[in-house]
């Protein structure tokens, strides 16, 4: 059997086991919680880092799900306030994939047929999984796990979200190009209206995949 070459190979050359926690300390717990730890960790070079801090976000694991109509080819985003957002170009309402945090006890694909219903009011049988990734590992412990969910999404539309949670959502359905023109963005600095990770992401996957998944639902 011919050897892997060696570049081939992307496994870290570290693992867990070559970071040293010394102190963990919260130093915010509200909506979210800040941790900030002293640590050091093995180097390339050799032997250890000295000690240093760092502030950690922590975030439970989260979905985000992408709403696709292959039959009708028309994309189901989700509208609604970002504070995070408040300087951003276009302003603080972001077009966004559904999207939410895993509860105690939940799998991922629970987590996506409950967050479709509350913030799109249609239920869902079929997901596609997308990928998972980290938003910020230089800062936070979020990971996020994306899906595609095919719906139809004639006629759909509206206000949605609970208010008990302060949540404002309106579902937005738009032409896949539409969506696909827009995401365009030519200029660094300039406005973009789809401008967080995983929508982008998601449409990028649907932009590879669209074709593939009109198949399968004519097959079905």
């Amino acid at each position: 059997m011919k050897m892997k070459d060696r570049n081939e190979d992307l496994s870290p050359e570290f693992d867990r086991s070559s970071v040293e926690i010394i102190s963990r300390k919260p130093v915010f717990q509200g909506f979210f919680t800040m941790l900030r730890l002293r640590l050091r960790h093995r180097l390339f070079r050799g032997g250890w880092s000295a000690e240093f801090d760092r502030e950690l976000f922590v975030r439970d694991p989260a979905v985000g799900v992408l709403l696709y109509d292959p039959v009708h080819e028309l994309v189901g985003l989700t509208e609604q306030f970002r504070v995070g957002a408040l300087e951003r170009p276009g302003g603080p309402w972001c077009l966004e994939v559904v999207a939410g945090m895993v509860e105690e006890g939940e799998s991922f694909e629970d987590v996506a047929r409950r967050e479709v219903y509350e913030e799109a009011g249609l239920q869902v049988e079929r997901l596609n999984f997308i990928r998972s990734y980290m938003p910020s590992p230089g800062g936070s412990s979020e990971r996020l796990h994306l899906y595609c969910a095919l719906v139809d999404l004639q006629g759909a539309g509206g206000n949605f979200g609970l208010p008990q949670e302060n949540e404002d959502i309106r579902l937005r359905i738009f032409p896949l190009q539409a969506v696909l023109d827009a995401m365009e963005q030519r200029e660094p600095g300039a406005h973009c209206p789809i401008d967080n990770a995983a929508t982008v992401i998601c449409m990028q996957w649907l932009q590879l995949n669209y074709r593939q998944l009109a198949m399968q639902t004519i097959s079905e």
